[in-house]
């Protein structure tokens, strides 16, 4: 149990922490969230600048133009709420198990660990 206590706990949360899955998808979520929010600033300004200055200014250069912003957001939104990381199904298995920290210390002891072990057994 004093493993659990010193490394068990910090080696899950950075095992969810550090998932490439994780990062892929919260990327994912931030690019379509700063795309969703600058098409309609974009088209705003587009407005204010040919008022201000009488032009026929258009956002045909706009990177977002013809894109669904909200749907891409919407979809990434989904994929995130959605995400299902492989390490939280063996730590749920794990914690189920009667010798739950000896299964943990399989999924989740790296090197670092392996050396404290011996002082916390």
């Amino acid at each position: 149990m004093l493993w659990m206590k010193h490394h068990g706990i910090v080696n899950v949360a950075n095992s969810i922490l550090n998932s490439i899955d994780l990062d892929q998808t919260v990327a994912n979520l931030m690019v379509t969230t700063r795309s969703d929010g600058y098409a309609p600033g974009y088209t705003e300004c587009t407005k204010q600048v040919n008022d201000a200055l009488r032009v026929d200014w258009d956002n045909s250069r706009s990177a977002t133009r013809g894109v669904d912003t909200g749907a891409a957001h919407a979809a990434a939104k989904t994929e995130y709420n959605n995400l299902r990381l492989p390490v939280m199904d063996l730590v749920v298995a794990a914690l189920q198990s009667d010798d739950f920290v000896a299964q943990l210390k399989d999924i989740l002891l790296d090197e670092a660990d392996a050396s404290d072990d011996e002082d916390l057994e």
